[in-house]
């Protein structure tokens, strides 16, 4: 069976940072970091942000 990445229910802003976190089985405090020093770095951690949130599905798990 193959993973699957999915926006996380866990989520600070839409979930990406967190459903990244749960894909590659790491603590999502430290992709929340590396995406901030991206974004500071020259910005790109912005549009990186925004296509992820466009491109990722809602976990299925997630009940609203």
């Amino acid at each position: 069976m193959s993973k699957r990445l999915y926006k996380s229910y866990d989520k600070k802003i839409s979930g990406v940072c967190a459903g990244l976190a749960e894909y590659f089985g790491i603590d999502p405090t430290i992709v929340r970091l590396v995406w901030a020093l991206f974004t500071l770095a020259g910005g790109s951690g912005i549009f990186a942000y925004i296509l992820a949130d466009i491109i990722m599905e809602e976990s299925p798990a997630y009940v609203k």
